[in-house]
């Protein structure tokens, strides 16, 4: 008998797993048909419409929206009373867009950047509050690369990274300081906030960041954002070269080059370049 009650207890707690693995499975199917759902019609969906179009009870159905909004995959309007897709979702499915075919539309521009100022030329995205570059067109000049292919860098110390936080608020700014400091790389490392705002408002009016040996001397950066189709930064480009090619004299001409290159891969990715405002 012994032996029929350790089997029962040994059957009864597989089946409780299986349950519970069949449940949560269930579960995810389900909180993905509301996304689904709720993709199809910018407008909104109240919760009784959700069930109707579902197939599940309006409980359900409100438990799976508490939890999707708790991650910010959905939003609930208030003044409609109407839930709508969240900005989870659209960084999840921005990411995918990106992996699929990014980079390869990127290649012939970088390329054409290359040419142009005869620098090496590359292509970054912000990740976490740090720079990522995906990939790089190398100069045919001697040119020492300072961050590899994949290398994460802080924003606050790259050509790329300030281009992009030109176009973040102050107060979004700041946030990024607080997380990662301000660290002092080369004699010429921007390292009080005060100095990176009034380089920000710069780069707003002439459209392209530099990295004036900031992040390791001897070399420059020049960067400008690519942009989506909300006027938001996408990704950005930049060239990079030694002091001696990249000089005071050549840096207006260069920053504008990159600056048109930078347009032009962002319409070609459907997206939308802000003017940039007169000095």
């Amino acid at each position: 008998m012994g032996k029929n009650v350790i089997r029962r207890k040994s059957l009864d707690a597989r089946s409780a797993a299986d349950a519970d693995r069949d449940g949560g499975v269930q579960s995810v199917d389900r909180a993905l048909s509301i996304l689904e759902t709720l993709a199809e019609d910018d407008e909104g969906y109240r919760l009784s419409d959700l069930a109707v179009r579902t197939g599940l009870s309006a409980s359900t159905v409100h438990r799976l929206l508490a939890t999707l909004e708790s991650r910010r995959f959905v939003q609930f309007d208030r003044a409609e009373s109407k839930w709508h897709v969240g900005v989870r979702s659209f960084t999840v499915g921005a990411s995918f867009a990106r992996r699929r075919n990014f980079t390869a539309q990127a290649i012939p521009y970088l390329r054409k950047l290359r040419d142009l100022t005869r620098e090496t030329a590359n292509l970054a995205v912000v990740d976490d509050e740090f720079i990522i570059v995906l990939t790089r067109m190398e100069s045919r000049e001697i040119m020492r690369s300072l961050t590899k292919v994949g290398g994460r860098v802080p924003m606050v110390t790259s050509g790329v990274g300030k281009a992009v936080l030109a176009t973040y608020s102050d107060e979004d700014v700041g946030a990024v300081i607080r997380h990662h400091g301000m660290p002092r790389l080369t004699e010429k490392s921007i390292v009080r906030p005060s100095d990176l705002f009034k380089e920000l408002a710069t780069i707003r009016k002439q459209g392209f960041a530099v990295d004036d040996e900031e992040a390791e001397m001897g070399l420059r950066c020049v960067a400008a954002v690519v942009y989506n189709a909300l006027v938001e930064p996408l990704a950005a480009i930049s060239v990079s070269g030694l002091t001696s090619r990249i000089t005071d004299q050549r840096l207006p001409e260069v920053g504008r080059m990159v600056r048109e290159v930078a347009a032009e891969l962002t319409a070609a990715l459907g997206g939308m370049t802000p003017a940039v405002k007169p000095a």
